[in-house]
């Protein structure tokens, strides 16, 4: 005779039960320290590539995500580059800067994923894209003046993480009900748990004292124009996160299709361009559109 499985119900949490979950959900010391060995000497006025690339030597992980980038399609290299000075010298201080950000964030959070079956290698192409786009979006007004705009790309989606080590069931209940993709995420997440991916990661990063800018950036990236600073870079992020899922490239965990209109219509492009002109629209986008032509090719060499 064959057993017959019940579904475990899933119960909405009240706020007080989510803030106790909430309390032991781990830091994550790759948020409030990220390499500053090598960000100190990335930064210096005289940045010597072969002490860059002894720091680098020193991290396994790293040194294999810097040589799969160096030699994946995007740079189209007729040799491969087997070396860390060779790949110092053609990704640049820039790039190896971005780097050292996501190394460490992404291998902390795989600590807390490892729980819950879903797609994460397309999450962190997702986040990571949205980062990479985060900058070129941003520069469409202004030059960024550090990586703070990245960082805050990155870090957008904290609450899915956080929702997924701190309420596995929830989690997998939401992502059920998700795949159907006729609901908003953000709907059926307060609807099974009783708060959103925004509001949790903020919360989280909060705990954890997290610069003010990544917490706002995790709270408003839906909606910009609710937040009372650092407008510019969260417009951005929410551009750039509904650009990447637009095209399809990685995966966020929302199912529901964003078309190119609405990317358009986005909330963000109204607070970075308020009175800018169709043309200068336009030129803005064009760019844009380059850029996640080739971020496919680049996300394969960094995640």
């Amino acid at each position: 005779m064959s057993q017959i499985i019940v579904p475990r119900t899933i119960s909405r949490l009240s706020a007080k039960e989510i803030e106790a979950q909430l309390y032991h959900c781990p830091s994550l010391p790759s948020l409030s320290s990220i390499n500053q060995a090598l960000q100190g000497l990335l930064f210096a006025e005289q940045r010597y590539s072969a002490q860059i690339s002894e720091i680098i030597r020193r991290d396994p992980s790293l040194t294999s995500r810097l040589l799969r980038l160096v030699n994946s399609v995007y740079y189209g290299l007729s040799q491969p580059v087997n070396s860390i000075e060779e790949a110092v010298f053609y990704l640049g201080v820039r790039q190896i800067r971005q780097l050292t950000m996501v190394t460490p964030i992404i291998e902390d959070f795989q600590k807390l994923t490892r729980q819950c079956a879903f797609p994460w290698r397309e999450f962190w192409q997702h986040c990571i894209g949205t980062a990479l786009l985060t900058r070129e979006v941003m520069s469409t007004v202004q030059a960024p003046p550090d990586e703070s705009d990245y960082v805050a790309g990155l870090v957008h989606d904290v609450g899915k993480i956080v929702m997924a080590w701190t309420f596995p069931d929830h989690f997998s209940e939401i992502h059920t009900q998700a795949k159907e993709g006729t609901r908003d995420l953000l709907e059926i997440e307060n609807e099974v748990l009783g708060i959103d991916h925004p509001e949790l990661g903020a919360r989280y990063l909060e705990r954890h004292h997290l610069p003010e800018l990544m917490v706002k950036t995790a709270r408003f990236h839906h909606c910009p124009e609710k937040a009372d600073g650092y407008v510019d870079i969260i417009a951005s992020v929410q551009v750039a996160d509904l650009l990447m899922r637009s095209e399809q490239i990685g995966f966020s965990g929302n199912y529901v299709v964003v078309t190119p209109e609405q990317c358009l219509a986005a909330s963000g492009w109204r607070v970075l361009l308020p009175n800018s002109q169709a043309a200068e629209n336009a030129i803005a986008r064009a760019s844009l559109h380059r850029t996640l032509e080739q971020m496919p090719k680049m996300l394969e060499g960094l995640v």
